[in-house]
C-alpha cells in the first residue's frame, strides 16, 4: 500500500522585508553582498499579531479548503514546526498544551489524535514520515501535518548582534515566516502517490547548528557553523543514502525518470551545489528542473519544500503526472529522499 498528498495549503504573511533593508539595519554590515550569495531578494514577515499558532492554523484551513475531508474526518494532527510562539506580540514560547492540541480544537477536529514533533527544518517531513507509516500500518486512515514557523525573531537578534564576516548568526539573516499543511491518505493508484520515503539523522554533526536564547541580549538566536555545515561531504550524505537504497532495492536514479528535484531552500548557491554534488555520487545527471522560490520567500524552515511545491503547482511548473524527487535537509544533520508523483493535487 502507498500513500499520497491529498491536499496542500500554505500561508505567507502579507508583510515583506527586502534583503537589502534587512542588511541595511545591521549594526555591523557585512563586507560582502548577502543577497548575491544567497539569491534571496525578500522574505515574508509576520505582523505583530501573528505567531506560530496563527500561521499554522491559517495554513491548515487553506489545506482543508481544497480537501475532500472535513475537520471531523481527520484521524490525526501532527505539528512539525521549530517555533512554538503563541500570544501574538507577547511571543510566548509555549510547551504545554502542544500546538497540535490547540490547533485541533481551533479547526473543529476534537476527535483527532494529536502530537507535536521537533526535528529542526525537517520537522514537517518527520511528521510526513510518521503519518505515512501510520497509514501504511493501518493505524489511521488519514492525517494532517502542519507547521507554522514564526522564525524571524532569530533574524532580529542577528541584526543586533552580528559583528564579523564569520559570525555564526549569518544563517539567521535568510529566514522568513510561513505556514504549511498537507493532508495525506491512502493512494488510489501509482499515478498519484508517495512511492517511497526514507529519512535519517547524522547526530555527530548536531553541534554545527544550535538554536537557543542569545548569549548577548534578550531574544532567540541561531548559531550555525556554515563552513562545516555545507561541506561537500556533508551534502553528499543525501545521495549516498539514496544510492544505498537503490542498490538494495534494484533501482537506479536514471530509471526513476524524475521530472523535477526539490531541495531545502537555504539559498540559490546551496541548492545548485546540492544537485551538483549529488550527481557526482549517482554518476548521472539529476533533473534540470530544480524547483525554487528562495528568491521571494527565503528560507522558511520546516515549510520550505511545501511552500515551493505549492508555487510550482500554482504556476503549473509541476504538471499532471509529474514525478518529483524531494530532498529533506536540516541541521542535526537530517537528510532523506521522497519520491512522489502528482496527478490530482491542486492549489
Amino acid at each position: 500500500m502507498k500513500t499520497r498528498f491529498e491536499s496542500l495549503g500554505i500561508y505567507l504573511p502579507e508583510g515583506v522585508t527586502l534583503m537589502k533593508d534587512r542588511v541595511g539595519a545591521m549594526e555591523v554590515p557585512p563586507p560582502f553582498d548577502l543577497e548575491a550569495i544567497t539569491g534571496i531578494q525578500q522574505v515574508h514577515t509576520a505582523s505583530k499579531d501573528e505567531d506560530s499558532f496563527t500561521l499554522a492554523l491559517a495554513a491548515a484551513k487553506d489545506c482543508l479548503s481544497r480537501s475532500r475531508y472535513k475537520p471531523e474526518d481527520i484521524d490525526v494532527i501532527i505539528i512539525g514546526s521549530i517555533t512554538r510562539f503563541t500570544g501574538g506580540a507577547l511571543r510566548n514560547f509555549t510547551f504545554e498544551p502542544p500546538l497540535s492540541h490547540s490547533i485541533k480544537y481551533a479547526l473543529g477536529a476534537p476527535q483527532a489524535m494529536h502530537f507535536d514533533v521537533s526535528n529542526a527544518c525537517a520537522g514537517m517531513f518527520t511528521g510526513v514520515f510518521l503519518l505515512d507509516r501510520m497509514i501504511r500500518a493501518g493505524t489511521v486512515r488519514n492525517g494532517l501535518v502542519i507547521s507554522g514557523d514564526f522564525i524571524t525573531p532569530i533574524a532580529e537578534t542577528a541584526i543586533r548582534e552580528i559583528v564579523g564576516a564569520t559570525d555564526p548568526q549569518f544563517g539567521s539573516m535568510t529566514v522568513g515566516d510561513s505556514g504549511a499543511a498537507v493532508i495525506i491518505d491512502k493512494a488510489v493508484d501509482d499515478e498519484d502517490c508517495i512511492d517511497y520515503y526514507e529519512i535519517m539523522s547524522c547526530a555527530e554533526y548536531s553541534q554545527l547548528c544550535l538554536g537557543m536564547p542569545s548569549d548577548k541580549s534578550e531574544g532567540m538566536a541561531l548559531y550555525t557553523i556554515n563552513a562545516e555545515m555545507h561541506k561537500k561531504d556533508r551534502i553528499q550524505l543525501w545521495p549516498r543514502f539514496q544510492l544505498a537504497y537503490y542498490q538494495k532495492n534494484g533501482r537506479h536514479i536514471t530509471t526513476e525518470k524524475f521530472d523535477h528535484i526539490l531541495h531545502h531552500q537555504v539559498g540559490s548557491r546551496a541548492i545548485s551545489n546540492a544537485s551538483k554534488y549529488g550527481s557526482e555520487i549517482f554518476e548521472a545527471e539529476l533533473p534540470k528542473s530544480s524547483l525554487s522560490v528562495v528568491e521571494h520567500c527565503g528560507n522558511t524552515a520546516t515549510t520550505a519544500h511545501f511552500v515551493t511545491l505549492y508555487h510550482a503547482l500554482k504556476d503549473k511548473t509541476v504538471k499532471k503526472g509529474d514525478k518529483v524527487l524531494i530532498v529533506p535537509a536540516a541541521s542535526g544533520l537530517i537528510t532523506g529522499f521522497l519520491s512522489a508523483t502528482f496527478s490530482n493535487l491542486k492549489v
